[in-house]
């Protein structure tokens, strides 16, 4: 029976080995009961369109239900602190090993988290600091940033001090009773414009740039004190020390839109005067190793410290020198070696904070776990692909299970075992389609095995541009004065090793510009009641049609209006906070998801309810919006390959590449603009890759300028124009190594980025 079609369970009749993790009738999200068998202590890659149910497989199916018996090993009451984890929908899943998820989720927004304190690097440097440091300053936490002992008492371990922008805060040329205070809450009449406008204090007619020298100074920063207005003695404090305690005590994204906006414009934060930014006291700053204090040391580069760290020869720290070299030589193997430790975790993308998540586990003691990897090639020149596999290989020989989600060629190609899902994505995947060694996939006749050895040729006819867009003297982060013409009319793709300074140039010099739109990969600043349909404006034209069909107001066929179920709030899920552990949520009861009442849901459109229609894929809704507004933002959404995406499905979920098609969907509609891309081909399948070089290449005709920062070989080949940054990473980089059309890149240079492509295209040939 061929591989392709072991989907019954009879195929497994024999495979009852310890050897091998058995699925037997998975359905989680798309899955369509899928069995197989996962060999253990072997590589196994997933391969498939993106949708086609690989994250449902891996993450929602094996590592989830691995998660939930590890939790239940644990007492009743420890358990109630615990997230409840639900069985996933599957039949039977045997064999599980302890899993280890290394996925691309950002570290948190901690501003106290860095890179060194995520891998426990700097902890390591603190011990060594406290043992042969000169003059001594105590035990290790004393060169803690997020000890009182350690922290600068300036910025309490931040690094930063936030300044406000007077001229955001308030008009000075309009007087109180003008509504000079453009803070939210501050306007006339309100109960905070009473307290300095009645008080005494102030003359409300007199313009706030006429105020005495010393009245400036109290209106601003005034600490507390008793005031009477009216017959209420109430406490005033200056403004901008009232506005720094409203603000900086919560989470900025947790505010009203209103208040966002203006904590956005008139907080700015500034490196701390103290401290210099190194967020330790004084007495930390001057203890010294070989004349080195260690704010020094988090602020080198990873690469050169190693090699500082190598020159210590203490014998009296020799075991805890041997493990902290062990752990700055794995970033730099892992190519983070361009990063310093005290870079903040909340910067990093997220491919940088998936491979400082695997730094941690290198050098783990642990064996026989199941490592589980998202797409770790994320973000990687072809150069530091090859690395990257390597520290794969290295993990499956020590004993350990590793289970990769991935779509380049490259790490498909060393899998000891691969399983190919699909045949396509959403209710079209979903299926087993090939389960077998690499040999077998590329005979399979499946979309993956077709395009294994696909390869984009190069562009025979570049493009003539139509004037540059100059560059001049760049020099942010680890530009070394950098001035380039990029230009306008055609495609430009950005190339060079991670860190050599690619989005530096490119969105440190060209955003904000006129005419120049960003679709970048960052998350989409919105609640968790958001979705596809709200952030595209679609939701707007679909209660328009609801509410024509059924002559009532659109306002019912929003889930956070009137229409909304009472309990959930129309969410569908009910969340409950566990205090310091994160928060749990379960399904409604009261509207079973559907996050409506009852009323609403009896409205229905040619057929559908509201929550049918939410529920469906952009590629159903195209069928169900055959013309109108709702179709035309369903096939720009459709034209950016996210056909498989439900309307309704909360934004969080999606993907850094599934974020940055959404925004470019939103925008794609407007000519003679400059579009600027930022590795694109993030989560896309080969086959995926020729449809998105369509896409940029209709953009382009449409008379807009395409600029895409991108690693991927098919991408390089089909430019008109190339840049390409290096030769390294960090300070080894932020010069320009090329530019020029990529016929010549492979004909003459000798960048790294040039040996990749030449590979590339020889084989084409």
């Amino acid at each position: 029976m061929p591989a392709s079609k072991l989907t019954a369970p009879a195929a497994f009749a024999a495979a009852d080995s310890h050897d091998v993790i058995q699925v037997r009738g998975a359905r989680e999200n798309n899955l369509s009961g899928v069995s197989l068998d996962i060999p253990k202590r072997r590589l196994t890659v997933f391969t498939g369109v993106s949708g086609s149910g690989k994250s449902s497989l891996v993450f929602d199916t094996i590592a989830a239900e691995s998660q939930r018996l590890i939790n239940e090993t644990y007492t009743a009451f420890v358990q109630n602190f615990m997230p409840s984890l639900s069985r996933p929908d599957v039949d039977a899943l045997r064999n599980l090993s302890a899993a280890i998820i290394v996925d691309q989720e950002r570290i948190g927004a901690n501003a106290r988290s860095t890179v060194g304190t995520a891998t426990d690097a700097h902890t390591m440097l603190r011990i060594l600091f406290s043992r042969i440091g000169t003059p001594p300053a105590g035990p290790p936490s004393a060169f803690s940033f997020n000890r009182a002992e350690g922290m600068c008492p300036g910025c309490e371990g931040l690094g930063k001090s936030t300044e406000i922008d007077l001229d955001e805060l308030v008009d000075r040329d309009r007087t109180l009773n003008e509504d000079a205070i453009k803070a939210p809450g501050f306007g006339v009449g309100t109960w905070y414009w009473q307290l300095f406008a009645q008080s005494g204090l102030f003359d409300p007619d007199l313009p706030l740039r006429d105020y005495p020298a010393e009245q400036w100074q109290q209106f601003l920063y005034q600490p507390s004190t008793k005031v009477k207005v009216g017959t209420s003695n109430l406490t005033f404090e200056g403004l901008v020390v009232k506005v720094k305690r409203q603000y900086l005590s919560k989470d900025l994204d947790a505010l009203q839109s209103q208040a966002r906006a203006f904590a956005d414009r008139a907080l700015k934060l500034a490196e701390c005067p103290d401290c210099g930014g190194s967020r330790l006291n004084e007495a930390a700053r001057a203890v010294r190793i070989n004349g080195v204090g260690i704010a020094e040391c988090s602020a080198m580069q990873i690469s050169d410290l190693a090699e500082f760290v190598r020159g210590i020869t203490d014998p009296s720290v020799g075991p805890l020198l041997d493990n902290l070299r062990e752990t700055l030589q794995s970033m730099v193997e892992i190519g983070l070696g361009y990063l310093s430790l005290d870079r903040e975790s909340s910067t990093l993308s997220g491919g940088e904070a998936q491979r400082v998540k695997l730094v941690r586990h290198l050098g783990s003691a642990l064996t026989d776990v199941t490592y589980v990897f998202d797409e770790p090639t994320v973000g990687l020149h072809p150069h530091d692909i090859q690395r990257m596999n390597d520290l794969l290989l290295q993990l499956r020989d020590k004993g350990n299970t590793v289970l990769v989600v991935e779509h380049k060629p490259e790490t498909i190609r060393i899998a000891d075992h691969v399983v190919d899902l699909g045949p396509g994505a959403g209710l079209a995947g979903g299926r087993l389609c090939y389960a077998g060694d690499l040999e077998g996939l590329t005979r399979s006749g499946t979309l993956t095995g077709r395009y294994l050895d696909h390869k984009v040729t190069l562009r025979e006819n570049v493009r003539t541009p139509k004037g540059s867009l100059r560059i001049e003297g760049a020099s942010l982060h680890n530009l070394q004065d950098v001035s380039v013409d990029i230009p306008l009319g055609v495609l430009t793709v950005v190339t060079g090793v991670a860190g050599s300074g690619k989005s530096s140039l490119v969105h440190g010099s060209l955003a904000g510009r006129d005419g120049v739109i960003v679709a970048g990969q960052e998350p989409i600043r919105g609640s968790r009641r958001s979705n596809p349909a709200t952030y595209t404006g679609l939701l707007d034209p679909i209660r328009a049609e609801f509410a024509k069909a059924n002559k009532v107001k659109p306002g019912l066929f929003s889930a956070n209006s009137v229409g909304a179920c009472t309990t959930c709030k129309g969410l569908g899920l009910v969340y409950t906070d566990l205090g310091m552990m994160a928060e749990v949520s379960s399904v409604c009861e009261q509207c079973n998801g559907a996050r409506f009442t009852p009323e609403v849901l009896a409205y229905r459109l040619r057929g559908k309810n509201i929550n049918e229609v939410l529920r469906m894929t952009v590629t159903e809704a195209r069928e169900f919006f055959p013309a109108g507004p709702a179709r035309a933002i369903l096939d720009r959404l459709s034209r950016v390959g996210l056909g498989y995406l439900s309307l309704g499905q909360p934004l969080t979920t999606l993907s850094g590449g599934e974020r940055q098609r959404m925004k470019l969907a939103i925008n794609m509609s407007k000519s003679g603009s400059i579009y600027i891309l930022d590795e694109p081909t993030t989560g896309l399948h080969l086959a995926d890759v020729d449809q998105l070089l369509g896409m940029l290449d209709e953009l382009v005709d449409d008379g807009n300028t395409v600029i895409v920062i991108e690693h991927h070989q098919a991408v390089m080949a089909h430019a008109d124009w190339l840049i390409d940054l290096g030769p390294g990473a960090g300070h080894d980089g932020g010069r320009i190594v090329f530019t020029g059309i990529p016929a010549d890149l492979v004909e003459s240079s000798g960048s790294l980025t040039a040996e990749h492509l030449r590979a590339y295209v020889g084989a084409t040939d």
